[in-house]
């Protein structure tokens, strides 16, 4: 008798993995929220607003990469477009708090400050319902995850794939970061969304609410974490693996690769629309410059520092890289650039199954050591 899909899933999650799990929900849902809100500034243990911040962060960009890491470690589809995702989910939130700002900008108007600069007279016709969080979450989810299905169709059906699709999506990326540059777009030009106010009546800068942001933030990130292994541990993770290595058996045994491809690039999409939704209200600011070619490259620096086809790796890549990137811009911001290109290289020649695949290959020399 065929057991359930959970039992099987369960089954398939090694105990190291549950108890990962189990000490990361403890430090980012119960440990820094306390050692933050309960422990004064002054105190030694005290974890400061922008460690909070910082790691709010790096834990959206992890979900971005666990997403990457779906579509290219498992599917074998590299995109070098998906801060395009991620920038949509956070425009469409940002939408929602620059509507919270209500009268308290600049020119004490119910329109958005960078819409009276521009004198503006009436909000677009995009912005109906910007006012509503119900309405906002909806967008956050659709119109990332449509743009992707949109594209993807067309682009999968074409049977574009290696370098041709990389290009394409660089491509796309490209071109919505000069459409939002556009002041004509809505969109608050170059400078984008900033001076936000309120979240759901709160002040979005008060302890409580950036705790309860990082509090959700951590879930989001242990949630997809689970739902990547729920994908991965399946039949449709052992099509998406089949599809990666050898697309034409697979085409060749009955299966159609355009909607298996279709469906985690869309889902890929929809994670990142999220996690660029959980980023804006941390970080304080969304303008074109998340669309930029240069980030979305960089996505992919995380999960192959990471290691691809791991789930656990490009959440450790993206902490590593994005942690050094903190301590280099302040250090040594004019090589920033050559440290990320110098690891990437280092990555390709002597890590090419990055970091996770060389604790693997430690672990299994240790144990070969220890059997002779």
């Amino acid at each position: 008798m065929r057991k359930p899909f959970i039992i099987r899933f369960l089954q398939a999650t090694s105990k190291q993995g549950w108890i990962a799990i189990a000490v990361a929900a403890v430090l980012t849902l119960v440990l820094l929220p306390a050692l933050h809100l309960l422990l004064p500034a002054g105190h030694p243990f005290h974890v400061s607003a922008y460690v909070i911040t910082l790691v709010g962060k790096i834990m959206c960009y992890a979900i971005v990469a666990v997403a990457m890491d779906l579509i290219w470690g498992y599917t074998g589809i590299l995109s070098l477009g998906h801060g395009l995702f991620f920038a949509l989910g956070g425009y469409a939130f940002g939408m929602y708090l620059m509507r919270q700002i209500g009268r308290d900008g600049s020119y004490q108007s119910d329109l958005p400050d960078f819409m009276v600069f521009l004198d503006w007279k009436a909000l677009p016709w995009y912005w109906t319902g910007s006012d509503s969080i119900l309405w906002v979450l909806f967008l956050v989810l659709t119109v990332p995850a449509l743009v992707a299905l949109v594209f993807g169709f067309f682009a999968f059906r074409s049977r574009i794939k290696g370098v041709y699709f990389s290009i394409i999506t660089q491509a796309m990326v490209f071109a919505a970061m000069l459409f939002f540059f556009r002041n004509e777009t809505g969109f608050g030009g170059n400078n984008g969304f900033t001076d936000f106010k309120r979240i759901l009546g709160y002040s979005i800068t008060a302890p409580e609410t950036r705790v309860a942001l990082f509090a959700l933030t951590a879930t989001m990130l242990l949630a997809t974490l689970v739902l990547g292994r729920y994908l991965v541990t399946s039949k449709l993770g052992r099509v998406l693996a089949a599809i990666r290595d050898a697309e034409s058996r697979v085409m060749f045994i009955g299966y159609n690769p355009l909607y298996y491809k279709l469906f985690i690039w869309t889902l890929s999409a929809l994670l990142c629309g999220i996690a660029g939704a959980l980023y804006v209200p941390q970080v304080g600011i969304i303008n074109p410059g998340e669309m930029s070619p240069a980030n979305s490259i960089e996505i992919a620096i995380w999960v192959a520092v990471g290691g691809r086809a791991t789930l656990i790796g490009p959440v450790l890549g993206a902490f590593i890289v994005n942690l050094a990137k903190s301590l280099f811009t302040v250090a040594f911001p004019e090589y920033w650039l050559f440290f990320l290109g110098a690891l990437f290289v280092g990555v390709t020649l002597w890590l090419p199954d990055g970091v996770v695949g060389l604790w693997r290959k430690l672990r299994d020399e240790r144990r070969q050591g220890s059997a002779a």
